[in-house]
């Protein structure tokens, strides 16, 4: 049995989730996992794989009872967040999780951020962003040592749901400066990251870290070589144009999650989420995966 201090992850039937209970228990960590009762069975089949590497599963749901909830914890010093939904898991879910936590006598949260700079941006300028701000505030108030871990954008959220490739008509399309850098990660490193953040008990306050800083020029250049594809880069507007194209989008729809993908890119395409700094040498056990190599390995749609 490790002798380090337990780590609860919820969220982890999730794709980030499962990648950070893999990353705990590769570094020896003793961990429990929260699963709702009605997972799947081939999300449950997951987490038998991991079993046998020492992990402990809770049966139960964020928005389970404080008091239930904090039994599911038990001993954990350290609580991690890795849930994904609307406002009532993100924001609700969170602080419950958070109140659940103090409860049982845990030490530290750290918040399904996974993101960009949240902390500079303001309100409505990304709907999904506006819930881990406001869980943000109510976490403020609580008696944990709340630590968030900010990775950019996800490789695998660039090169799939934000529909920037089309691999059939050969193009990869932009909005506003080709060259402004953006802070990108993958899945695997977020999580490598987070594992660290979490059994660093110096670890503190809000924590940036990035695989790659690249522009969108430097993104598909880089697409490019590790498909063998060739893809024509196609500008489609300036950042106010871009602005203009939500504006646009949400007064057609009562549905905003048919323009969030272009909230998320506005909010990097401007540099208003852009990182001052990372903290990856703090880390130097982590070695990110460069995005040529990702797309190399076929992570992405070729």
């Amino acid at each position: 049995m490790s002798s380090s201090p337990k780590v609860f992850v919820a969220g982890a039937t999730g794709l980030l989730g499962g990648q950070i209970v893999r990353a705990l228990l590769d570094r020896g960590a003793s961990v429990r996992a929260l699963v709702r009762p009605g997972a799947g069975e081939e999300k449950k089949r997951a987490l038998t794989e991991l079993r046998a590497g020492g992990l402990e599963v809770a049966e139960g749901d964020i928005t389970d009872p404080a008091e239930r909830l904090a039994e599911a914890i038990g001993d954990a010093t350290t609580v991690i967040s890795a849930v994904q939904g609307g406002p009532d898991v993100v924001v609700d879910g969170q602080v419950n999780l958070a109140r659940a936590a103090e409860k049982a006598g845990a030490r530290r949260f750290i918040p399904s951020d996974f993101a960009f700079d949240l902390t500079k941006l303001d309100d409505g300028d990304n709907f999904m962003i506006d819930w881990r701000r406001q869980a943000a505030a109510a976490l403020a108030g609580s008696g944990l040592d709340v630590v968030s871990v900010l990775n950019g954008a996800f490789y695998e959220v660039m090169t799939g749901f934000m529909g920037l490739i089309d691999w059939e008509q050969g193009t990869l399309s932009h909005w506003g400066d080709p060259d402004q850098p953006l802070d990108l990660t993958s899945v695997p490193d977020t999580a490598a990251y987070t594992a660290a953040v979490a059994l660093d008990p110096a670890a503190t306050g809000t924590l940036r870290f990035a695989g790659e800083v690249m522009s969108m020029r430097q993104f598909h250049d880089a697409v490019q070589r590790g498909s063998g594809r060739t893809l024509r880069l196609r500008h489609l507007g300036s950042a106010d144009d871009l602005r203009a194209e939500i504006a646009r989008r949400a007064a057609q729809t009562d549905n905003p999650f048919e323009y969030v993908a272009l909230q998320y890119q506005w909010c990097m395409v401007t540099g208003k989420a852009k990182f001052d700094r990372l903290d990856n040498a703090r880390y130097p056990q982590v070695t990110p995966q460069p995005l040529v190599d990702f797309v190399r390995a076929g992570a992405t749609a070729s």
